[in-house]
């Protein structure tokens, strides 16, 4: 494995683990790498830091301030654009999947205590993100 420093075209800078360079290269050219603060998938490779000395300090995201309603909406956004929402039956959906009856994809909906005992004892992971529900303002 080998870590690249990447800059998306607004200016955001993150790494990027890969098997080897060719790797990166074609991950880059078929837009499969996303910045992780914008989603922008037009990145560059850009000399680590770690190996020049810049006489300009580098940006620090953890000192920005980020507004949390912001970040959740962006959340938000992100699951509702990449998830096929399957409701109550999320846990049905999620043994499907797991078992091969259906075609793998993110999924999102709800599930109660004893569907989520069910699919932690099969050895199927998942996460629990709090969507609060839009209004029609929201939209």
């Amino acid at each position: 494995m080998i870590v690249f420093d990447l800059q998306c075209n607004n200016g955001h800078v993150f790494e990027g683990w890969f098997e080897d360079g060719h790797d990166c290269e074609q991950q880059m050219e078929n837009a499969l790498i996303a910045c992780p603060i914008c989603d922008d998938t037009s990145v560059s490779r850009i000399p680590s830091t770690f190996a020049i000395k810049s006489s300009q300090p580098v940006s620090d995201f953890s000192a920005q301030k980020l507004d949390p309603s912001s970040v959740a909406r962006r959340i938000m956004e992100y699951v509702d654009k990449n998830f096929d929402d399957v409701g109550c039956d999320f846990a049905r959906e999620a043994l499907k999947i797991h078992y091969g009856a259906s075609e793998p994809r993110n999924i999102k909906g709800t599930s109660t205590e004893t569907e989520e005992k069910t699919l932690q004892q099969e050895g199927i992971e998942f996460f629990k993100i709090p969507m609060p529900k839009q209004s029609d303002t929201d939209a």
